[in-house]
């Protein structure tokens, strides 16, 4: 029998999973290079987009023009969160089994915690931008998962399950075009007791720090009467902007 290694919140808060490290071995960075960097990743990230974003076009920025450029911006932002990044955790904790499918999975944190679950028994990756993946890949290696944890670049892969007991999406669906469309994808692939870990954040920011965010109020509202018309929410404890979610039908 294989021993999973035990990925809790507590070890996050600790370490990230041991990201810092991972990540500068990746990049060929030194650690104090890569902690030079990580404060100005956002801001970094932002300067790289094209200012008049053209939606049809939002798949290739992501998978060809961010580049390396997410993984650090990512990493900032779950090392910066910590707590906040735990709380996510123990909420996948609660629901993660059976097959779960994390979208737009980024640095792969929750990718690595819901496979070292006893009760998960496979972990499917998807993400568009290929130095995430490979990151990620290569973060299952060395944490000795790479045989619960699969990395793909759409959901339209056949290798992929037809459907799925768990889906975590996080801070994912204010980067899509049509997010309302998004959902009917996940309710199809969803198992009848299926569970959706979703979150969202329809906004470019106080000072426009989040450019490649799509905010339009019809595009939102879309949203919101699709996940409402299509979803029941299920109650969880934990005080953070993720929501649990189960199919209507």
């Amino acid at each position: 029998m294989t021993t999973l290694p035990v990925l809790d919140p507590q070890r996050f808060l600790a370490d990230g999973f041991d990201l810092s490290a991972q990540l500068a071995r990746f990049l060929d960075l030194s650690i104090e290079d890569l902690a030079e960097r990580l404060p100005t990743s956002t801001d970094d990230l932002a300067s790289i987009h094209p200012g008049a974003f053209d939606p049809d076009q939002a798949g290739a920025f992501y998978e060809e023009t961010v580049g390396t450029g997410h993984l650090l911006e990512l990493a900032a932002w779950h090392l910066g969160s910590a707590d906040y990044i735990a709380d996510t955790l123990r909420l996948q904790a609660r629901f993660a089994r059976g097959h779960v499918l994390d979208f737009g999975g980024g640095i792969g944190s929750h990718a690595l915690a819901a496979a070292a679950l006893p009760q998960v028994e496979a972990v499917w990756f998807v993400d568009l931008n290929p130095h995430n993946r490979a990151f990620v890949t290569e973060r299952a290696q060395q944490l000795g998962l790479s045989d619960r944890l699969r990395c793909f670049r759409d959901l339209d892969d056949p290798q992929l399950p037809a459907q799925f007991d768990t889906i975590v999406c996080l801070d994912v669906l204010e980067h899509l075009a049509d997010p309302a469309a998004q959902l009917g994808l996940f309710e199809r692939r969803m198992g009848s007791e299926a569970i959706a870990l979703l979150n969202w954040y329809f906004f470019k920011g106080f000072n426009g720090e989040y450019p490649f965010h799509f905010d339009a109020p019809e595009l939102v509202e879309s949203f919101f009467l699709t996940l409402q018309a299509r979803f029941l929410e299920v109650f969880h404890p934990f005080l953070i902007t993720t929501r649990a979610y189960r199919r209507l039908s």
